[in-house]
């Protein structure tokens, strides 16, 4: 059974750090790309990072570029977000997904998380 399981939210400050991870059950990470998503009530879903599934390539949103950083490790099949320098619009429920390149549409990724809030605030 391929499934998905968020790690690592919760609430912090600006300019706090927090760590998500995604790891992976049924199938192994490195054959797959996985994104990082995050949705807060009443916005849409909004794409914010991706790694290739063969980690070459690494991609963010404007609005994190220079303080997110995606990885993978594949030895635990986890994929992690680093989140630097968090703002109060980073908060979000955030998702991992796969199923499809980094360039597609969320509507494009077969598999989701449950989902891990990430609240900013002081």
């Amino acid at each position: 059974q391929v499934q998905l399981v968020e790690s690592g939210g919760g609430l912090v400050q600006p300019g706090g750090s927090l760590r998500l991870a995604c790891t992976a059950s049924g199938f192994t990470l490195d054959y797959h790309a996985i994104g990082w998503f995050r949705q807060a009530p009443g916005k849409e879903r909004e794409g914010v990072s991706c790694i290739s599934s063969a980690g070459k390539s690494t991609y963010l949103s404007d609005s994190v570029k220079g303080r997110f950083t995606i990885s993978r490790d594949n030895a635990k099949n986890t994929v992690y977000l680093q989140m630097n320098s968090l703002k109060p619009e980073d908060t979000a429920v955030y998702y991992c997904a796969t199923g499809a390149p980094c360039y597609a549409d969320y509507v494009g990724f077969t598999y989701w998380g449950q989902g891990t809030q990430v609240t900013v605030s002081s």
